[in-house]
């Protein structure tokens, strides 16, 4: 059993039910850990016990030693897939870039080759003494990005 034959068992059943698997993980000792996200909404423990019992129809564990762990994404972690930067379109982000450059933005766009953002920045402004808050629009390359994540706001 490996990553691409557990995601191509169960991935039907699981977009059908209005999720999408964002990692497979695979242990050389057999422990899988599948995380998902929710098309709309969070993954509540239910759908964890619903996506692991799908799991268990396609794999017998009489034939597969194996450990199982449905978990969801969670707030604190980058994004890993298109869905979830789709997902996350029109809310608060923090982008970080190879360079070393962090901001928070809005998401107002993503697809495979990159993200639109929107931020104000605090900046020079020709005939203002002090600096002004500017808006800006920005389309960044998929190869320019670090990390985006959920930005939490307290």
């Amino acid at each position: 059993m490996n990553a691409t034959e557990i995601r191509d068992a169960i991935e039907a059943e699981i977009v059908a039910r209005g999720f999408f698997i964002v990692e497979i993980n695979l242990s050389a000792d057999n422990d899988i850990e599948i995380t998902v996200e929710s098309e709309k909404g969070t993954v509540t423990l239910d759908d964890c016990v619903m996506i692991n019992g799908l799991f268990e129809e396609k794999f017998d564990r009489e034939k597969e030693d194996y450990s199982l762990t449905v978990t969801s994404a969670g707030l604190d972690r980058p994004f890993k897939v298109l869905g979830q930067y789709i997902k996350a379109i029109g809310s608060k982000v923090e982008v970080a870039l190879k360079g070393g450059r962090k901001f928070v933005a809005e998401l107002t766009g993503a697809d495979e080759s990159g993200i639109n953002v929107r931020y104000t920045a605090l900046e020079a402004v020709e005939g203002k003494k002090k600096k002004m808050p500017v808006e800006h629009n920005e389309r960044i390359d998929a190869a320019e990005v670090n990390s985006v994540r959920p930005y939490l706001e307290f």
